[in-house]
């Protein structure tokens, strides 16, 4: 019931995946509202928030739900809002992310990229990929395979990505939640304040009716005396 009526062609859906439809200031915009209209604390939601963007910085691409799902479960935080904070990992950040993380990573690890393979980062990506899923079947199969590709992926890519993403991955972190819990709370308060009165007016003329019926009810009883 959800699925959309006119499938997509699989390059536009690509593209839209690459850069939403309205782009991606409207979809900050949704993520925004969202975020505002979440049931729950603004400590929570602010956790949340921090575990989503915490999530970015780690290599784990298409499990970041589930990633921010259970950092956000962990430190008490709103699932839901962790999973509105990986939004903060998109095509236009993505980039700086990786070089960070990466470089940082080798030099925690004392490390450098395998000067034997001759790659970039997307070509890594797809060797480990096609490992994985063919070497798999042929190994299920009982014949011989080569994981050269998810070993060189692994060592210069994966796991200094793991390594270095966590420091700068933590004060993002902080700082995404330092940000919005002032702003929750802000926009929480001025939202109480405005169903506060929202409820004041609708008592006062349930009231004001009250007493004009009360009132009238007098009247009626006034006139039949007579």
């Amino acid at each position: 019931m959800f699925k959309r009526r006119d499938r997509l062609p699989i390059g536009r859906a690509i593209w839209q995946a690459i850069w939403p439809r309205g782009g991606w200031a409207r979809a900050a915009v949704y993520v925004k509202h969202r975020l505002r209209r979440l049931p729950d604390t603004p400590r929570k939601i602010s956790r949340g928030i921090m575990a989503g963007v915490f999530t970015t910085f780690t290599p784990f691409y298409g499990l970041h739900f589930i990633v921010a799902a259970v950092v956000a479960f962990v430190l008490r935080g709103n699932i839901m809002a962790a999973l509105l904070g990986t939004f903060f990992g998109n095509p236009l950040t993505y980039v700086p992310i990786g070089v960070v993380s990466l470089n940082l990573g080798h030099w925690i690890l004392g490390t450098q990229p395998a000067a034997t393979m001759d790659e970039n980062i997307f070509d890594k990506f797809a060797g480990a990929g096609q490992d994985l899923f063919w070497n798999s079947w042929y190994a299920i199969t009982g014949q011989t395979v080569d994981w050269h590709a998810t070993f060189v992926f692994w060592h210069d890519v994966f796991f200094p990505w793991l390594i270095g993403g966590i420091i700068p991955g933590i004060f993002t972190g902080i700082a995404a939640y330092t940000i919005s819990l002032p702003l929750i709370e802000a926009y929480q308060r001025r939202r109480r304040g405005a169903i506060k009165k929202k409820l004041d007016e609708i008592r006062r003329k349930a009231a004001a009716r009250a007493a004009e019926k009360k009132a009238a009810d007098a009247r009626r009883a006034a006139d039949g005396g007579h």
